[in-house]
């Protein structure tokens, strides 16, 4: 199976090192603490009416998912630097507006795991993302809101993020 640009995460190094520093924690110490945890609840007697038995494999059940969506999006990210070409792709900081506003917004472009305390990341996969992906400045593009409204946008301008 071919990996599409669609499917792609785009991710900083530092958030891609971030992921993968949370996936080891999970695989390891996280992981054997909690089995270390069921088998002392375990050994405690009837499991129907154990509730520390059953939060520990609960925690286990969402550990175990984060694991795998951890995986996942190791396994499809793209690390680097965005492209400096004028067209929105994932790694670029865009500027754009809303029509019939004048407020200059910003946004990042790329996966939500990346953290940016003074910009707000939208997923390429998101409404908003994937209608800007592949616009350059100047263009207006238009997508639909979970309202089911159409909202467009002007991009006034694209650059790589620079962290």
């Amino acid at each position: 199976m071919t990996q599409t640009e669609h499917d792609t995460i785009w991710l900083t190094q530092e958030a891609y090192d971030k992921l993968q520093h949370e996936l080891a924690d999970l695989q390891g110490p996280v992981r054997q603490e909690i089995i270390a945890r069921i088998s002392a609840a375990r050994d405690e007697g009837d499991l129907k009416e154990n509730g520390g038995y059953h939060a520990a494999k609960d925690e286990q059940g969402k550990m175990e998912g984060r694991i795998r969506q951890l995986e996942d999006m190791l396994r499809r990210a793209e690390v680097g630097e965005a492209k400096d070409d004028g067209t929105v792709s994932p790694g670029m900081k865009v500027s754009y507006t809303f029509a019939g506003d004048s407020d200059i917004e910003e946004l990042l472009l790329g996966a939500r795991e990346i953290e940016d305390d003074k910009l707000q990341v939208v997923s390429p996969q998101s409404p908003l993302g994937s209608a800007i992906l592949g616009a350059k400045k100047g263009d207006t593009v238009s997508y639909e809101a979970p309202n089911g409204k159409q909202i467009k946008v002007t991009i006034v301008d694209a650059v790589p993020y620079g962290g």
